[in-house]
This record gives structure tokens, C-alpha cells and sequence, in this order.
């Protein structure tokens, strides 16, 4: 009834809401909120995660669901990428593109929570370790994706070149975020979920909070793509229209 109240302000009625799928789809956006919101207090009311590396060991609950994300969404941008050379639709080198500005932007957000990481605990944000470096060559390689796409004019052009260019990107994700950090000695906690044995290390209220993160960046993420999905869809539209 409030949110009624608030949207009737607007001058819309609860039954125009309703029709038009406002109310409908508010429900678990609300849900997301406080559900988010609930993570991060419990992430800093309860005990540091790690007690060696201490207060510093709470980044790695948005830190590694943030390496999660750029991970799904660069392998989304890969399988939009063999449909649109399959189907040659523009809506699915849209949505490759998407994907990719995403996974992007959430490695990023990775480098910049691992680097606070190593500030703290190597004394500098910057060491040129195996995992940093296998980042900032993901960055290199995604930035490179978008700078193919800018300077390619024709349209068909370049989503054929984009969409090659994203299914070999994503080869190499696999090798720089999960072998070659693992195969060169490094400075990186290597058992921060799980140790050698495939054991998990975290205690069972670490354990609820990191997946609950893991859930929840997730469902952030597929929002984020969705309302960026639509975007798309209406320049696409709109361009349409023009010619």
C-alpha cells in the first residue's frame, strides 16, 4: 500500500502498476536490498574470516564473488558469441557486448579490492604477483575487445571480428585466473575457500556469509545484464527505425 501511495504521488494507480508488471517485479529487487544489505553488516559484525591475516580478510568476501562474476560473464559473452556467428542476429553480438562490458568493469572491481589486499598485507598495492598479473593481462586482452569494436565501422564487420575475437578472449581465462596463479609460486592465499584436499577452510558462519555473497553478486550481476540487455535493445530498435 505505501509503494502504492508513493507511485500514486506520480500519478500512477496501483491497477496501472500492477498491469504494467511495476509491482509485479518490485518484490525481489526489495528482497536483493536487504538481502545485500544484510551481507555486508554480517560481513563486518562478525569475526575476521582469516585470523591470521586478520580485519584485512573481510575484502575477500566481495573480492572473490567479484572474480566469480567477471569469470560467468566473460563465458557469456563467449556463448553470445558463437550464437551470433551460428545465427547472425545483431541481438546476440548485443548481448556478447554486454556481457563483456560487465565481466569487465566486476575486473575491476577485483583488481582494485585485491590491490587494497596488498597494501595491507605486502606493503604496497602493486606487486607484479602471478595472480595480479594475470589480471591485468585479462584487462588488456578485454580492453583490446572493445577497442576492436570501436574501430570497426560496418556493423556485420564487426560483430563477425568481435565475436571471434570474444571466443578466443575466453580461452585464455581459464589459464590466467585459474592455472597460471596456481602453477608460479605466489604470495596470493592459494586456501582461502578450499585447501589442498578440496576441504573447505572457512567455519560455517564464514561459510553462510561468503556463499550468501557469491549468491547474491550473482543475481546483481544477471539484473545489471538484463537492464543492460534492454538498453541495447531499444538503440538497437531506434537505429532500425532510422534507417
Amino acid at each position: 500500500m505505501k509503494v502504492c501511495c508513493f507511485f500514486s504521488g506520480l500519478g500512477y494507480t496501483c491497477a496501472e502498476l500492477t498491469d504494467n508488471g511495476v509491482l509485479t517485479d518490485m518484490w525481489w529487487k526489495i528482497l536483493l536490498l536487504l538481502a545485500m544489505s544484510a551481507m555486508i553488516i554480517a560481513s563486518f559484525l562478525t569475526n575476521a574470516p582469516q585470523e591470521q591475516i586478520g580485519e584485512t580478510s573481510r575484502i575477500f568476501y566481495y573480492h572473490i564473488p567479484q572474480a566469480w562474476i567477471c569469470v560467468l560473464a566473460f563465458a557469456m559473452s563467449m556463448i553470445y558469441s558463437i550464437l551470433y556467428l551460428r545465427r547472425h542476429d545483431f541481438k546476440y553480438d548485443d548481448r556478447a557486448a554486454d556481457a563483456a562490458r560487465l565481466g569487465l568493469i566486476f575486473c575491476i572491481l577485483a583488481t582494485v579490492t585485491g590491490a587494497v589486499f596488498a597494501k595491507v598485507t605486502w606493503g604496497a598495492f602493486w606487486n607484479w604477483d602471478p595472480r595480479q598479473t594475470s589480471v591485468f593481462i585479462l584487462l588488456l586482452i578485454y580492453g583490446a575487445y572493445f577497442a576492436l569494436r570501436g574501430a570497426v565501422q560496418d556493423p556485420r564487420r564487426r560483430a563477425a571480428l568481435s565475436a571471434v575475437y570474444a571466443i578466443f578472449a575466453f580461452v585464455t581465462v581459464p589459464f590466467l585466473v585459474f592455472v597460471i596463479p596456481r602453477i608460479v609460486p605466489s604470495l596470493h592465499p592459494s586456501d582461502s575457500v578450499v585447501d589442498s584436499n578440496m576441504k573447505f577452510t572457512m567455519g560455517p558462519i564464514v561459510r553462510v556469509i561468503f556463499f550468501s555473497s557469491l549468491a547474491l553478486f550473482t543475481v546483481l550481476y544477471f539484473w545489471m545484464l538484463n537492464l543492460s540487455n534492454r538498453v541495447s535493445d531499444m538503440v538497437r530498435d531506434r537505429e532500425d527505425m532510422e534507417f
